[in-house]
């Protein structure tokens, strides 16, 4: 095997205690052999989008943002559901790479923990595959009634433990076939 693959984590709550956040650093224990990860934690960060400062010189936190994203082999996003949908914090980074095409043909895996789940989940892959990323049915999960499956930074549920391995191991599959293909 090459050396670590480089994956950003995105955080889809902006809360510091989150159990999405805890999910990510499990998740970080568990592949830490095999994956770098990068934890963006920043969404609050970033400005709201603006077209016309989607441009060629966009605010340094936008532009920092896109770079982890375009250095990165693969993505892993991890996120909440408020209000049935997508959190708007993630929603407004995911809208600052429109243009940019950080996505289009990155490997991605989405993981929506949350009480339900299944209607931000939706969304969020709808935006996902309207942006061209390479996400595939294996390399997603909706983990609901998270809080009684994680606990700090360990996944006490055994299904939701095999079924995050096999959504990472889908996403190192991609992470690989899109390195083949690259290469070809």
């Amino acid at each position: 095997m090459p050396g670590k693959y480089r994956i950003i984590a995105i955080c889809g709550s902006t809360r510091n205690d989150s159990i999405n956040l805890s999910l990510i650093g499990a998740i970080k224990s568990l592949f830490g052999k095999e994956i770098d990860f990068d934890v963006f934690a920043g969404l609050s960060l970033l400005p709201h989008f603006n077209p016309d400062l989607d441009n060629e010189n966009p605010p340094q936190e936008v532009d920092s943002f896109r770079k982890r994203i375009r250095i990165a082999d693969g993505v892993l996003i991890s996120t909440p559901e408020y209000a049935l949908g997508t959190p708007g914090s993630l929603k407004n980074a995911i809208d600052w790479t429109v243009s940019s095409m950080e996505f289009s043909h990155k490997p991605v895996a989405l993981i929506t923990a949350a009480s339900q789940g299944e209607k931000s989940h939706a969304s969020l892959l709808d935006t996902l595959t309207i942006i061209e990323s390479n996400i595939t049915a294996e390399s997603q999960l909706v983990i609901s009634f998270a809080k009684t499956k994680i606990k700090g930074a360990s996944i006490t549920d055994l299904k939701t433990l095999e079924a995050i391995k096999q959504v990472m191991n889908a996403l190192l599959r991609s992470i690989r076939n899109n390195a083949v293909g690259t290469k070809s």
